[in-house]
Formats: structure tokens, C-alpha cells, sequence
């Protein structure tokens, strides 16, 4: 979802940032690149343990969302090609789904800003349904079961290192986005496009 559908990595990396200041400790941006992808769990816990924060997880996520939904009301929409993307796919006949290591309360908050909600695709999985999170595969797998389809026949669109890894250990293939990392860091993705507006077309029709 992130970096994918939405660009809010500024976003949730502004909450995650306002929530360590309520603490009154004082992070970086930068702070947060390693754990990318990973779910906030990773995001915000890998900051805590950097600067040697005590934290209540569940609590630490649910101050950082409420953070997060106030600054994102009518600052995000869907990245360049997104619906273009998802029309083509229904006009194949693709089963879509969104699968996201954030929690469902970041992916109800993402849906909600670009005018979409789970019924516009077949599956949404979020971070908390599976226990390991990228770069292990559990939530493309998950996905992959739940709109009923082998893992080989899938195509995950990602954006993450964490991601393209979590896909190819999958077993299945990668369009990679360069909206979060650069090309040679993405490497390992089947094609490599800036946005799904240069989605290709190979890539829906292998």
C-alpha cells in the first residue's frame, strides 16, 4: 500500500517523529529508512530500541495513528497510475489485493483518503494477520490464499527492499516502484518503473 497505492511515508514518519517528541525525545527522518516496510512495529520499535526508548508497542502504534490520521485529512491521494492500474486489472479479470505490514488502522485511514474501501478489491491483509513480516513472504502467501490463487501466478507491485525480497521469497513476481528506493536497490524486481503509470504491459499479461 505504501509507496504503492499512497505516498505517505512522510507522513507516518511525521506522526512516528511527533509521538518520540511526546516523549520527549528528539529522532531524525533518517532514522526511520532501515525499517521501511517492515510494519510500525519494526518502524517505530527499531527507533525505540536505537535510542534506547522504553515503549509499550501497542500503545506507542495507537498514539502514533491518531497522530498520523489528523495530519493526513486531505493531504493524500493515489500515487501517478494507481486507478488506471486497478481499472486494467478489472478489466482483465485480475483478482487484486492489498497486502500491507502496517496495521489495519493505517490501511483503513489510507483506503479512506483515496476514496477506496476494502470492497474494491478481492483481499486486503494487514500486519496484524501475519506474524512475520517482510522481507519473510507470510503476508504475499496469505494474500495469495485468500483470493484463492498459487503463489507462482501472482504478481506483487512493491516498493520496499523488505518488499521485493518478501516477493521473491514468495515465489512470485515483482513490479517495483521507485518511489521509496532507487533502481540498483530494487534490483532483485522482475521490472523496475517509477510509478504504475509505466506499469508495462508484460507485466499484467505473463
Amino acid at each position: 500500500m505504501d509507496g504503492v497505492l499512497v505516498d505517505t511515508e512522510e507522513f507516518i514518519c511525521e506522526a512516528a517523529m511527533q509521538y518520540f517528541a511526546e516523549r520527549g525525545v528528539q529522532v531524525k527522518a533518517e532514522d526511520f529508512l532501515d525499517f521501511v516496510g517492515m510494519g510500525e512495529n519494526r518502524y517505530i520499535g527499531g527507533v525505540a530500541e536505537k535510542y534506547g526508548v522504553p515503549i509499550e508497542i501497542v500503545q506507542a502504534k495507537k498514539r502514533t495513528y491518531e497522530i498520523y490520521d489528523a495530519i493526513v485529512r486531505g493531504r493524500i491521494k493515489p500515487l501517478d497510475g494507481v486507478m488506471d492500474f486497478l481499472a486494467r486489472c478489472k478489466r482483465l479479470k485480475l483478482k487484486t489485493a492489498v497486502a500491507t505490514s502496517a496495521d489495519r488502522t493505517k490501511m483503513d485511514i489510507n483506503l479512506r483518503e483515496m476514496g477506496l474501501t476494502e470492497a474494491d478489491f478481492n483481499a486486503c491483509v494487514n500486519g496484524l494477520e501475519v506474524e512475520r513480516k517482510k522481507p519473510h513472504p507470510d503476508i504475499f502467501l496469505f494474500a495469495a490464499q485468500k483470493i484463492g490463487a498459487e503463489p507462482a501466478a501472482c504478481l506483487v507491485v512493491e516498493d520496499a527492499i523488505s518488499g521485493v525480497a518478501a516477493a521473491k521469497a514468495a515465489g512470485m513476481k515483482c513490479l517495483a516502484l521507485t518511489t521509496s528506493f532507487t533502481p540498483e536497490q530494487l534490483a532483485g524486481a522482475d521490472w523496475i518503473v517509477p510509478t504504475l503509470a509505466h506499469a508495462p504491459q508484460e507485466c499484467t499479461a505473463w
